[in-house]
């Protein structure tokens, strides 16, 4: 059995691009829509009405940090990497991979933030933890991960 360590050192060394192994290569999940089929083109109708303001980025970032705990599972910098005790599914999406940027709407977040992920342990947070305004912020901070 390979130690934590070493696979964080394995992981380490892939997303730098030293080294890759099948396991570790670009999870084609990402491509898949979570939104089900009979709900994915509404979802992707809803746009964000906030703008993408450095003000409102902060306000996103502040949410992702502290209320909505987003931090948590896809750590402060967005990867996804967070060691979580029992997670049950694949680690949590990786907010600075570009081609999940390009893959997901803005309308599609959200409706997970309304509904949660399936398949994952992505819970709703909207309206338990967020407003749906609240939601808007966090997913222009997410979204400013694709673009560092």
């Amino acid at each position: 059995m390979i130690s934590k360590l070493w696979k964080r050192w394995i992981l380490g060394l892939s997303l730098l691009g030293v080294w890759t192994t099948p396991a570790l290569a670009t999870d084609q999940a990402v491509l898949r829509p979570r939104v089900p089929a009979d709900k994915i083109d509404e979802a992707k109708a809803w746009t964000n009405p906030i703008p993408a303001t450095a003000e409102n980025i902060e306000k996103g970032k502040a949410l992702f940090q502290g209320k909505a705990f987003c931090a948590t599972c896809h750590g402060r910098e967005g990867k996804g990497l967070a060691d979580i005790e029992g997670l049950r599914g694949k680690l949590p999406r990786n907010f600075t991979d570009r081609i999940w940027q390009a893959a997901r709407s803005d309308g599609e977040l959200l409706w997970i933030l309304k509904n949660g992920s399936p398949g994952t342990d992505m819970a709703p947070f909207i309206p338990l933890v967020l407003t749906e305004e609240e939601a808007w912020q966090v997913l222009l901070y997410v979204r400013s991960f694709g673009q560092r």
